[in-house]
């Protein structure tokens, strides 16, 4: 649904999402200072926190069907002629008369793509929803090449705008930093259409985190099903602004939709107010009853928290690198 839809509920049948003309040229804040040595000190320190969360578990969150010489027990097969006899399950062969060789299920590296929405709507306003977006994949992704995880970035509108090449190593960090500086606001949303080209274009199935407002006027669930459908594992942080449930309005105004342009006359009182911050509220309850439902791991992100708190929030969920 569109950027209007949200208002349009609060003033007849419909919903999701608002824009005032009041707010249409908002310069967005500098990205200088985005990735400063404030915040790569807390990126170490995120990575500290993150080993000592998953120790222990990592190993079984990456094993494969795969079969091959890994140290997790998988199945038995009949010996044949050729096997390596240090495989062979003398335990079994006391127990049933039988030589079985013993399989082992073969660990790989975590493949993790990180989906960043670069539409209009994040650059909304003064452009914190894409900053925050940017902070969090930064971080996210960090903490997946200390681990020596496959780390890709896509962004995406109506289609697949941008692509970082897979990367590895905790020195590839500053690569990333230079791509998500680089990222502008432009163009609309069409989830669905955008995960289409994703998975065409990956082979190679991992952890797929969707960072986006999830604004979409074909409906958010096209993008994430896609995905689930395509054997990719989704994990959804949802930015949100509060001001856009609060929005600074009253008396006769014009309201737009950033993306499509679309405009809609409406005269804003205490009431139109409160039904549309009752709108907003179920729109955000309809996307986590979504991704409960769908068993897809679900992340609010606010964009007056700071990042570090909500990387924190994530790993104690145990959301991430599942």
């Amino acid at each position: 649904m569109g950027i209007l839809d949200v208002f349009k509920k609060a003033t007849s049948p419909l919903s999701r999402r608002l824009a005032p003309l009041s707010r249409r040229f908002a310069a967005p804040k500098a990205e200088e200072d985005l990735f400063d040595d404030e915040f790569q000190r807390k990126l170490e320190m995120l990575v500290v926190v993150a080993k000592r969360v998953f120790s222990g578990a990592m190993r079984a969150e990456r094993r494969s069907k795969k079969i091959g010489s890994g140290v997790e027990f998988a199945d038995h097969r009949d010996y044949a002629a050729g096997d390596d006899f240090r495989y062979l399950d003398w335990h079994a062969y006391q127990r049933f008369d039988r030589l079985l060789i013993r399989l082992y299920e073969e660990e790989e590296d975590l493949s993790i793509y990180f989906i960043v929405d670069t539409s209009s709507s994040m650059g909304f306003g003064d452009g914190e929803k894409l900053r925050q977006a940017k902070r969090l994949c930064a971080a996210l992704a960090y903490v997946g090449l200390a681990n020596l995880d496959r780390i890709t970035i896509v962004t995406a509108t109506d289609e697949v705008s941008g692509r970082m090449p897979t990367t590895r190593g905790k020195a590839r960090i500053f690569r990333i930093f230079r791509f998500l500086k680089a990222l502008r606001s432009d163009g609309q949303t069409d989830l669905g259409d955008a995960m289409k080209t994703f998975v065409a274009q990956h082979k190679r199935r991992g952890l797929a985190v969707v960072i986006s407002d999830l604004y979409d006027p074909a409906g958010f669930e096209n993008g994430i099903n896609t995905l689930r459908y395509n054997r990719f594992e989704p994990f959804v942080l949802h930015i949100v602004d509060p001001s856009e449930a609060r929005p600074d309005l009253k008396g006769d105004v014009r309201v737009y939709d950033c993306e499509t342009g679309d405009e809609r006359e409406v005269t804003v009182t205490a009431k139109v107010l409160e039904r549309y911050g009752q709108a907003y509220q179920e729109y955000l309850d309809e996307v986590q009853r979504f991704c409960t439902s769908k068993q897809v791991a679900y992340f609010r992100a606010d964009v007056s928290t700071p990042f570090d708190e909500l990387i924190l929030r994530v790993f104690r969920r145990g959301g991430f690198l599942r």
